[in-house]
């Protein structure tokens, strides 16, 4: 469930990138739900031609998804991408309110704000260090071209790069080799179906648990309408990171045959003549991964050491490509053996044995598992540790040395204290005590229970807990709304001063010393110093924000 917030952030940064039209039909999805074309209209009050180039833009920059309801089609579709044509780099979708079956029939076409995929929009830069520095700046061009456009085919990287330049047929061939190492790395992928199918009734279990049954079923959360839409219109495995063309049927056989294997991205045989019909786009699934996997190497670094880091690293890049999706929160089983030889391909571990390797694994936290003699490391308690870190540093920040020993204790302790307790085992002052306490209570940090005792005399205890998942959504709400705050500065700042912007450097370097040219030159050292310390200051929040959503 997204926060107020966090809504706001993102209608915010689609006003700033596609303009106030654009953000008030986002919005409309936003506060509504899916919607069909006439009630995007009707809420909104915008003509019929706004509303569909707005679905457009916002389409083809991965920000909404259109879908079938299953209750409202009981018709077979046409086949991937039939109802896709792309010229030069628009995508005209000519079903863009209701779909003709084959029976004729007709079945309306709801859409489906992407939040996630609009607030990874502030993680541009990141993704572009990710390509550059693990590939070369040529990647990281063919990547800006997608992330800019939203989606494209290879045709049209290869016209983007070759524009107004000489030697085409060298930048030809530097595209194609860029275009092969991102695939094979899976930073770009095949756009997802444009209208799957999907049920939009919550699935019941499929068997009824016999009454006093003691296996009892873990809770498991319903998917939700945008998890069901996701998974739905993603391709297969099979064809998801191909180069080579399918039609929609061989593609779905191979996809869920049970020996499908990866098509070799470097075989280009027979996709020449699809070159201009597969749409391409960024996967940021592939980046939010990428960037996990990162915080949790470096979170074993600081609190264990190099040795650990290493270890961690070598199985997360040897076992990224099995995950099934981001947030898993136990590590793909390794053998000794295993973990041991891709430990020695890297630089740091080629000189470790293997008694420690062995050592570091069990500081990591994952003892030996005797079934099948693999290792699997924990990576949902480095997650929390690095949360509880998080908002412990907060607490320190806003309310004083105190009220952290005492925000910690209950932390770490997971269950309700008394009062005195919390006072004698933290060292804080008992008359302090209550007061720092309804001060983090009153702020949503602390979670109260009162507690009356009746004996000889009543008595009333006030119990006191960190309520962790409630906490956590709080924090990530204020997260939402400081990432806001500092983006309308950063927008305010350079509204104010855009006529520097616009000054050409010569002059903001003059020779003559005089009091005009050094006025205009302290104006855009500022401009300059305020917009460097807000963009890192915005980029540091939004490491806070994957830790909390993403991760």
């Amino acid at each position: 469930m997204v926060s107020q917030y966090g809504f706001k952030f993102a209608i915010h940064l689609v006003t700033n990138h596609f303009g106030k039209i654009v953000a008030k039909v986002c919005e409309t999805l936003f506060r509504k739900g899916p919607l069909s074309l006439g009630e995007i209209i009707r809420c909104t009050e915008l003509t019929p031609e706004q509303v569909k180039n707005s679905l457009l833009v916002l389409v083809q920059h991965n920000c909404v998804q259109a879908y079938v309801p299953a209750d409202q089609c009981t018709i077979a579709f046409p086949p991937l991408f039939s109802n896709f044509f792309v010229f030069a780099t628009e995508i005209i979708l000519f079903s863009v309110n209701v779909v003709r079956g084959e029976d004729g029939s007709m079945a309306t076409v709801e859409y489906l704000a992407l939040f996630d995929n609009i607030i990874h929009r502030l993680r541009f830069p990141k993704f572009l260090e990710i390509a550059k520095h693990q590939f070369d700046d040529e990647c990281e061009k063919v990547l800006d071209g997608l992330l800019r456009d939203g989606r494209l085919t290879l045709k049209q990287m290869i016209e983007r790069a070759v524009q107004g330049k000489e030697n085409p047929g060298a930048i030809e061939a530097v595209v194609r080799e860029s275009f092969h190492k991102l695939l094979k790395a899976r930073y770009i992928e095949r756009c997802p179906a444009p209208e799957p199918v999907i049920s939009t009734l919550i699935k019941a279990e499929s068997a009824p648990r016999k009454r006093g049954s003691k296996m009892a079923k873990k809770f498991e959360a319903p998917e939700t309408i945008e998890q069901r839409v996701l998974e739905a219109a993603v391709p297969g495995e099979a064809i998801r990171f191909a180069v080579t063309a399918y039609t929609l049927g061989n593609a779905d056989r191979e996809a869920k045959s049970d020996d499908s294997s990866m098509v070799n991205v470097g075989d280009n045989s027979g996709g020449i003549a699809n070159e201009g019909s597969i749409l391409w786009r960024a996967n940021f699934e592939e980046f939010i991964r990428h960037l996990r996997h990162k915080l949790l190497v470096e979170n074993e670094r600081k609190r264990l050491d190099d040795g650990a880091a290493t270890i961690l690293s070598a199985i997360l890049d040897v076992t990224k490509t099995v995950e099934k999706k981001v947030k898993i929160e136990k590590s793909v089983p390794l053998s000794l053996d295993s973990i041991f030889t891709e430990v020695t391909k890297t630089e740091h571990g080629r000189t470790m044995t293997i008694d420690r390797v062995r050592a570091s694994l069990v500081q990591l936290g994952c003892p030996q598992r005797n079934f099948d003699d693999s290792y699997s490391i924990d990576l949902k308690s480095i997650v929390e540790m690095a949360r509880n870190e998080e908002v412990e540093s907060i607490v320190l920040k806003r309310f004083g040395s105190d009220a952290y020993r005492i925000f910690r204790l209950l932390s770490k302790s997971n269950c309700f204290l008394e009062t005195d307790k919390i006072a004698e085992s933290a060292l804080v002052d008992k008359k302090e005590t209550p007061r720092l306490l309804y001060k983090l209570w009153k702020d949503n940090y602390l979670y109260m229970e009162k507690l009356v005792v009746t004996a000889a005399k009543q008595s009333r205890f006030m119990l006191w807990k960190v309520n962790k998942p409630l906490l956590w959504e709080y924090v990530l709400d204020e997260m939402y709304h400081a990432a806001l705050n500092l983006s309308l500065r950063l927008a305010f700042e350079q509204e104010k001063d855009e006529d520097l912007l616009h000054v050409p450097a010569d002059k903001l370097v003059p020779a003559d010393k005089s009091s005009e040219a050094n006025a205009l030159q302290k104006r855009y050292r500022r401009l300059r110093d305020v917009l460097f310390l807000m963009g890192s200051s915005l980029m540091k929040l939004d490491d806070a924000l994957m830790l909390f959503h993403d991760f």
